[in-house]
């Protein structure tokens, strides 16, 4: 198995879909065991790929045999020099950063998802739709043209829309499930904008050709930041950038184990897979790649003071996501993809182990909100151990992963010259800390505010929890893949900055004074959060008191959907009724009723002339007879 083979890593999940969807009631415990097995596969073969992988470096540099580590063939033709849709995949250090993350996390989710998902009236179909989702997502990834990608985008789009609207019934979940669907198809809009505006100025989809042509100058600069903006719609939509970001925490109504994939490993990280595919170009035209750094500052900073607020357990994880994702961005608007893509790593197994963590939570005690929990480290002690991992993890706690990647993004803001942006993100780096220590203390620590809850807690059994220890060790430790001689250990060139870089390799060292500011920080906010939240929670009660409108206008989410609703009821629908009074009125009504109308009419008038009376027609005649004569002689 090599990089070229790599097409068969989403073709394995797909061909499950298929299989699963149509014959899961035919197929012994509705095809569960399938979907894993398979995803097993995927992982399996990611390795052996990898290991391919490896061997392409020289020097340091990824420079694999030409066509080695690509694969292609005409899909579609259309016309004779119009344009080819090529089926093409292509492997470097990005996609096997993506590849490692999506299927390992992927595997730890359909594992998981066996226990909490046992008795589902659509157990089979959650799986055939799980493997469908990683499909798209694999697919995307692998990607070699613009084409190909879109295809997979809106294929996680559909995914997601049936994921998330997997409880179908109830209300909440069908209004989330349409909410987030169309809510990343307007910037799906863009990103199909922006494939178009490459193509003509290229001529090609082939996104290396693309890259290689923009930074050959080939495109004029105020094109290029054109198309780029409107790519970056694209990514904004799906990894839930201000303002597209109002869909991601609702999209908590599906499973929680879907909850985890889309939040760790799939949809919501295809924008960062995006921007960071293109980085080479976003550094040609700059005002792009600052829109990309300030998107992802507001988001970043807002996200987190919503998670302060929040008492959903699902939906605190979800604005932490929205925010980490802005960390990322931001990382990204400065040229650092190493950091970002790192990031990205990273998160993927602290932020699953969340979710999955809370799934856990609630399969046992039927609760989400974190004010009816408390005290459940005693009945929970391993999804408490690790949940508090992953919580350390989030918060920047060395030695936890979210420590070294979090701590790049903040160097490369600082060495960048970025001051203003780095205290930003600084600050919002001590709220992350705030409220994930205010999530652990609510739902773990002290006494149970929820008896009937507290009692029916129980540990999950060993097919739940396996994963959630599983990801909590790599919570721990994946952070140390920074450091080179631990990546050389492992058979890379070196740590993740020797293999992920925009120009050249990035050799790993610790600016002391910087990780101790930001770990200062950390500590800092896990203390603000121990002390406001712990007990009784008297410091944080008396601080939402103190000033009610702000905490009003967190708990509102700034009024950001309300703004939406508002805007779609009179202004969309305003001018949806003045097209409608339009559409029946003059183009039904006027247009095509209004003729036939007017023959009717006619028709009807002409109707009486017709009296069957020989009189009548006589004197009609008489009449005719008359009215020629007159004009006869007035000529």
């Amino acid at each position: 198995m090599s990089m070229e083979q790599a097409w068969v890593l989403p073709a394995i999940p797909a061909a499950l879909f298929v299989i699963i969807a149509l014959f899961n009631p035919l197929i012994p415990r509705r095809g569960d065991f399938l979907a894993v097995l398979g995803m097993a596969a995927v992982v399996a073969l990611v390795g052996v790929i990898l290991v391919d992988f490896t061997s392409a470096f020289h020097d340091g540099h990824f420079e694999p045999v030409a066509g080695e580590n690509a694969f292609s063939f005409n899909w579609i033709t259309i016309g004779q020099d119009f344009f080819t849709i090529e089926f093409s995949t292509y492997v470097d250090p990005i996609t096997m950063v993506m590849l490692v993350v999506v299927s390992f996390v992927a595997l730890m989710v359909l594992v998981y998802s066996v226990g909490y998902m046992h008795g589902e009236a659509r157990y089979g179909w959650y799986f055939a739709a799980l493997s469908f989702f990683v499909a798209s997502m694999l697919t995307l990834v692998l990607s070699g043209n613009l084409i190909m990608l879109y295809f997979a985008w809106e294929g996680v789009g559909v995914a997601s829309f049936l994921l998330i609207g997997f409880y179908w019934e109830r209300q909440s979940a069908a209004e989330a499930a349409k909410k987030a669907f169309i809510t990343t198809r307007i910037g799906d809009v863009g990103l199909l904008i922006g494939i178009i505006l490459l193509w003509r100025a290229t001529g090609t989809f082939d996104i290396q050709q693309i890259i290689a042509a923009a930074q050959g100058g080939e495109i004029g600069e105020t094109y290029l930041t054109v198309a780029m903006l409107f790519l970056f719609a694209g990514a904004a939509g799906k990894s839930a950038q201000f303002p597209l970001h109002v869909w991601l925490p609702d999209a908590m109504e599906g499973p929680t184990p879907v909850s985890a994939l889309i939040h760790a490993a799939t949809m919501v990280v295809a924008g960062v897979y995006l921007v960071a595919r293109f980085s080479p170009v976003f550094a040609e035209v700059l005002v792009a790649r600052d829109v990309v750094l300030y998107t992802g500052l507001i988001t970043a900073l807002m996200a987190a003071t919503m998670g302060l607020v929040s008492n959903d357990i699902k939906r605190v994880l979800a604005y932490s996501t929205v925010s980490q994702l802005g960390f990322m961005f931001v990382a990204l608007g400065v040229g650092a993809v190493t950091a970002a893509m790192f990031h990205l790593f990273t998160h993927a197994f602290f932020k699953s182990l969340l979710f999955l963590g809370s799934g856990s939570v609630i399969h046992a005690t039927h609760e989400q909100e974190v004010e009816e929990l408390g005290g459940l480290w005693r009945k929970m002690p391993v999804t408490a151990a690790t949940f508090g991992i992953a919580s350390l993890a989030l918060a920047g706690i060395p030695i936890f992963a979210g420590f070294w990647s979090k701590d790049e993004i903040l160097r490369a803001l600082f060495d960048g010259g970025e001051t203003g942006a780095f205290v930003v993100l600084l600050a919002t780096a001590v709220l992350t800390a705030i409220y994930t220590t205010r999530l652990f203390v609510l739902t773990f620590a002290g006494e149970p505010r929820n008896r009937q809850a507290y009692d029916h807690a129980h540990e999950s059994p060993l097919i739940m929890a396996a994963p959630l220890v599983i990801l909590a060790t790599l919570a721990t430790v994946a952070g140390f893949f920074a450091i080179d001689e631990v990546g050389r250990a492992l058979g890379f060139a070196g740590g993740i900055g020797e293999l992920v870089y925009l120009e050249e390799p990035h050799h790993f060292s610790v600016d002391w004074a910087l990780a101790g500011t930001a770990t200062a920080g950390a500590v800092g906010g896990v203390i603000i959060g121990w002390i406001f939240w712990r007990g009784r929670a008297e410091r944080a009660i008396a601080a939402r008191d103190w000033d009610p409108a702000l905490h009003q206008l967190l708990v509102n989410r700034y009024y950001m959907d309300n703004l939406y609703q508002g805007i779609i009821n009179r202004a969309i629908m305003g001018l949806g009724g003045v097209i409608a009074w339009f559409d029946k009125r003059v183009v039904n009504e006027t247009g095509v009723d209004g003729g036939a109308q007017s023959i009717g009419y006619m028709g009807l008038r002409l109707k009486f002339l017709q009296t069957g009376k020989i009189p009548n027609y006589a004197l009609a005649m008489a009449a005719g007879v008359v009215g020629l004569a007159l004009l006869a002689f007035s000529s």
